[in-house]
């Protein structure tokens, strides 16, 4: 609240309005603290309004009085709040309040593990949508029978990479396989990368260092996509960091959006070259293959998926590929915390 009011005075100055560079700074954090305090914030309106409901419910003769309902109703989301804030306390790094750039990589197998890239990509929708999380959709790479070759979206809520960084790292499937005609059991995998959406003037770009490509789209989006050269490719060439965007109709969006993704790139290179901190957050690469999955989820011959970082399991898969990926992400957050010390079952 303190930082908050600093900021807010700060902005009221007129002399910080003649720069407006830095006008707009400020006025980002100040959106950035403000929606760190919202849900403090909303549990003091609960707790009042609870408070009001148990007064209503001692005037009542009535046991069962609807005072009484809804104030059990209240306790109940006070409750979930209070848990959802005692777990943002395990929160450790610089960027877990901001947004998260989450992009998908089918591992070897064809179209087994691009159907299973394009499940997973369902997936994290479903869990943002349950959040009320912005999902933006940068890039898709959709392949001509199933699946996708790849996907980036940027995710934008509160501590949106806090929570999906529990995401980062290979996922495996176990199922029958719905592209093999003698109904074989196939293991896919497929990678997620999780690294936190920056604001722009955190790292500047040398445009001397940039390679700018434009191409038609290869995915969905109309006559217009597939006839105008709209999508563009980024490559930054001291690093070798190649970024892609094709979602948009317009050649200007894509590129605004591809740059976006390569300053958060970029910059999280920069963090994992000179802090060890940093680099310990984002978590070794592995390789898309058996032995190197953070989390198994398994079809047949029965129903679970595991985590095998923290040993939790959940039998409901279906409610799981709906985006019920919570108890995961809350056990990888206190697995964190904890110093990686595996979770008693």
């Amino acid at each position: 609240m303190k930082k908050l009011q600093e900021a807010e005075s700060k902005a009221a100055d007129p002399k910080l309005w003649e720069d407006s560079t830095r006008a707009q700074k400020y006025l980002k954090k100040q959106g950035a603290l403000r929606e760190q305090l919202r849900p403090l914030q909303e549990l003091f309106i609960l707790v009042e309004e609870t408070g009001v409901f148990l007064e209503l419910a001692g005037e009542e003769e009535a046991e069962e009085s609807e005072a009484i309902a809804e104030a059990g109703f209240l306790l109940a989301k006070i409750r979930e709040r209070l848990d959802q804030m005692e777990l943002e306390t395990l929160f450790s790094g610089s960027y877990d309040f901001c947004g998260a750039i989450v992009s998908l990589h089918p591992g070897a197998g064809g179209l087994e593990s691009q159907d299973w890239a394009e499940m997973l990509l369902r997936m994290y929708n479903r869990w943002c949508e349950r959040r009320e999380y912005q999902i933006e959709l940068v890039d898709i790479l959709a392949d001509d029978e199933a699946g996708i070759k790849s996907a980036t979206f940027i995710v934008r809520g509160h501590a949106a990479y806090g929570y999906l960084q529990a995401e980062k790292g290979v996922h495996r499937l176990i199922r029958i396989s719905p592209f093999d005609t003698s109904r074989r059991r196939h293991t896919s995998f497929a990678s997620v990368d999780v690294i936190p959406e920056v604001e722009e003037e955190e790292y500047v770009i040398n445009p001397d260092d940039l390679k700018i490509d434009t191409f038609r789209s290869s995915g969905a989006g109309g006559q217009h996509v597939n006839k105008t050269d709209s999508a563009v490719r980024i490559t930054h060439i001291p690093t070798g960091v190649v970024v892609t965007c094709q979602n948009d109709r317009s050649q200007h969006s894509n590129r605004q959006q591809a740059m976006r993704v390569l300053q958060a790139r970029l910059a999280e290179l920069s963090r994992r070259e000179q802090a060890e901190e940093i680099n310990a957050e984002r978590g070794q690469q592995r390789e898309i293959a058996w032995g190197s999955q953070i989390r198994t989820y398994t079809f047949h011959p029965f129903t679970l998926v595991k985590d095998h970082r923290t040993g939790v399991e959940i039998g409901q898969v279906d409610e799981v590929m709906n985006g019920g990926i919570d108890p995961f992400i809350e056990a990888f957050l206190r697995w964190k915390a904890r110093g990686k010390i595996p979770l008693k079952k």
